[in-house]
């Protein structure tokens, strides 16, 4: 694991419930896939799939911004930066 996820996974802002969604969001598709117990519908948990990374990314982001601070108007933020770090 590298050290950026191990330090976000000890932090107090870190949601476990969020990795649970996650879980139930997979499930959901891989039953849908393999034609498992009636399920139907398995596009919802790439939905729900979907809208939790908007929604992690996007307090990643303003996180970032935030601590990148405002030089001359323009933030510090690099979205370059942001994707090497996944």
């Amino acid at each position: 694991e590298r050290d950026d996820e191990s330090h976000h996974k000890k932090s107090s802002d870190y949601m476990n419930h969020l990795d649970g969604l996650r879980m139930v969001a997979l499930l959901g598709v891989l039953l849908f896939h393999f034609k498992l117990l009636g399920a139907e519908g398995g596009f919802i948990g790439v939905d729900v799939f979907f809208v939790l990374s908007g929604f992690l990314v996007t307090g990643i982001i303003l996180r970032e911004l935030g601590a990148a601070g405002e030089y001359d108007g323009l933030s510090r933020f690099s979205l370059f930066s942001f994707y090497t770090k996944r």
